[in-house]
């Protein structure tokens, strides 16, 4: 057990592949962003310490995310297969800079041919990779909820959810807008989740914004850090490129902005973790032990109504792979079941 190590929230620039003109391109791109990654942390750890233990990246990092590609063809350019180059590639990175690496990627799964997911993957600091989450919440990409039956088939509820045990304590990772999500990070803590790691790409603002916020509250309410990588900014393509940058932050479990960066790239959000004293507030007794005042089974029943169904790209067992403008299609449809049961709306 690891009781006092530092943990970083590397903010760095993605330099996205979607103007590549073919899929080597594209490779080699990410492959070269993944090797710029490798410097950046060999460089911070050789600045913060040898006690720096756990590294964040920022959301889909070595590629940007889908302009206007189809799914087919965004897995194909962007996604990394499950034992494929850019994870052997990334796996080097955790062992020979002796850090445990949060990422975040498209990845394809050979269980779901021609869709792909967004995943985070830890790798501990001899290169295993130790977690893999597919993110549940996403408005134009296919998520473990769109093929939920199969899904849970293969890899079971703690495969939708899962927490690392680990000699720097317990860590779960939530992927960017589910930050907002309080029934994702709740689902991690109750599963025993010390260290949320959150890999995003959101909007920079000196006021305070609502995933800003989110991060505070979903320390504060299951009395877990969070560790928050954002991009410092996108480039390469048709975007403002500073528009998601800074705002890269640690957060303690009890809200507190322990440290924070501003825009550019950045290894300023170090911070360190001290596991033992969270388990020892972890278990004192009080008004603020969120965790242990939760009337879970009531709340499960009072959530029991769900307008967005499972299993959309599984009909009839049978997967099928969706063109994108489905996603929001799918929205508004929820949206009007949600009118219709009168959670919304004038009625």
């Amino acid at each position: 057990m690891t009781e006092v190590y530092r943990a970083l929230a590397l903010q760095t620039t993605c330099r996205a592949v979607n103007a590549a003109p073919d899929v080597a391109a594209a490779r080699s791109k990410i492959a070269a962003n993944i090797a710029r990654i490798d410097r950046q942390v060999r460089g911070s750890k050789a600045f913060i310490g040898q006690d720096l233990r756990l590294v964040v990246l920022p959301e889909y990092f070595a590629t940007g995310y889908p302009l206007g590609d189809t799914i087919p063809g965004w897995a194909d350019k962007a996604a990394f297969a499950m034992d494929g180059p850019e994870y052997d590639a990334l796996a080097k990175v955790a062992q020979e800079n002796k850090v445990y690496v949060a990422s975040n990627a498209y990845e394809t799964d050979p269980n779901f041919p021609g869709l792909y997911f967004q995943a985070s993957v830890l790798f501990d600091d001899a290169g295993n990779t130790v977690l893999r989450y597919r993110r549940m919440v996403s408005l134009f990409a296919p998520t473990p909820y769109d093929v939920w039956d199969r899904y849970l088939d293969i890899y079971g509820i703690d495969g939708v959810f899962p927490v690392a045990h680990t000699p720097l304590g317990r860590l779960a990772c939530v992927a960017s807008e589910e930050i907002l999500y309080p029934e994702i990070a709740r689902s991690l803590a109750l599963r025993g989740a010390e260290v949320l790691l959150h890999s995003t790409s959101e909007v920079g603002s000196p006021a305070l914004t609502p995933k800003d916020i989110a991060k505070r509250a979903r320390a504060f309410e299951n009395m877990a850090y969070v560790v928050s990588a954002n991009t410092a900014g996108i480039v390469d393509v048709d975007i403002p490129a500073q528009s998601t940058d800074g705002m890269s932050k640690i957060v303690d479990d009890q809200g507190r902005v322990m440290v924070e960066a501003g825009d550019g790239e950045s290894m300023v959000a170090f911070a360190e973790i001290d596991i033992v004293a969270l388990r020892r507030r972890r278990e004192r007794p009080g008004m603020g032990h969120i965790l242990s005042r939760l009337p879970q089974d009531a709340i499960a029943q009072g959530l029991a109504p769900a307008p967005m169904q499972p299993n959309a790209l599984m009909p009839g067992g049978e997967l099928r792979i969706p063109e994108r403008a489905e996603f929001g299609q799918r929205q508004r449809a929820t949206i009007e079941s949600l009118k219709t049961a009168g959670v919304i709306g004038n009625g």
